[in-house]
C-alpha cells in the first residue's frame, strides 16, 4: 500500500441491510471498493479489486464463507480476511479459523468493533470478538510448549498464557505459579506486546492459532 493510502475493503454479505450497515460502518475509515451478495460474485470482486481486506459473511450462498476464505488465503495471500458471523455458529467459527481468517466479529457487534477488526487485520494482526474468542478457547486444549525458535514467548510467559487459555483469573494464575499478582500482570503486559494483542483473551487465541501454546 502506498504511504497514507486508505485501506481498500471488499464486503461479501448476502443480506442487503446488513451489507449496507457494514458499508456505512467502514466507509468512514476505509475505501469500500466492492460489494457482493454471494461467494461466487464475492470471489470475482476480490480477484478483480485485490482489496487489502475482505469482510466475509460466513453463511453466504454459492460459495460459503469458509471456502471463500480458503480460496483468498491460497490465491491472494496479501488480502486479509475478516469474518462476520452469528454467535451460535460454533463449528463454522472453528472452520474459518482453520481456513486462515485473520479476524472474527459478530454481526451484532458495535460498528467501532468491526472497524477496529478491519484495521488490526490490515496491519497484519489478529482480532477476535470476545464473545467469539471463548468458542475457540473452549475447543482447543493447551498443547506442548512451542520451541524457542518458533515462539517469541519465554517459558514462563507460555505457562501464564496457557493458564489464561484455560480460563483462569490473574489471581489464580499467580497462586498456581507461586508468583505475585504484580509479576503476573507484568508477564501479561509483555505477552500482549509480543503478540500485538489488545487483551488477554485475544493473546490466548493468537497464541493458539500460531501454535505457541
Amino acid at each position: 500500500m502506498e504511504p497514507h493510502a486508505r485501506t481498500r475493503v471488499a464486503i461479501v454479505e448476502d443480506h442487503a441491510l446488513t451489507r449496507a450497515g457494514l458499508r456505512t460502518a467502514l466507509e468512514g475509515s476505509f475505501d469500500v471498493v466492492a460489494e457482493a451478495a454471494d461467494g461466487l460474485m464475492g470471489w470475482e470482486a476480490i480477484l478483480r479489486e485485490r482489496p487489502d481486506v475482505a469482510v466475509i459473511d460466513i453463511g453466504i450462498p454459492a460459495i460459503d464463507g469458509v471456502t471463500l476464505t480458503k480460496r483468498v488465503r491460497t490465491e491472494l495471500p496479501a488480502t486479509r480476511v475478516v469474518i462476520v458471523t452469528m454467535l451460535d455458529l460454533e463449528d463454522e467459527v472453528l472452520a474459518a479459523l482453520a481456513a486462515g481468517a485473520d479476524a472474527y466479529c459478530l454481526k451484532s457487534s458495535e460498528p467501532e468493533r468491526i472497524v477496529e477488526a478491519v484495521r488490526i487485520a490490515s496491519e497484519g494482526g489478529a482480532y477476535f470478538d470476545p464473545q467469539i474468542a471463548h468458542i475457540v478457547l473452549s475447543r482447543f486444549a493447551p498443547g506442548t510448549p512451542a520451541s524457542p525458535r518458533s515462539s517469541p514467548l519465554t517459558q514462563r510467559e507460555t505457562e501464564v498464557l496457557r493458564a489464561i487459555a484455560e480460563g483462569r483469573a490473574n489471581s489464580e494464575i499467580a497462586e498456581s505459579l507461586h508468583l505475585g499478582l504484580g509479576t503476573i500482570k507484568g508477564h501479561i503486559r509483555d505477552i500482549l506486546e509480543k503478540l500485538s494483542a489488545s487483551d488477554r483473551t485475544q493473546a490466548a487465541v493468537v497464541a493458539l492459532k500460531k501454535g505457541y501454546i
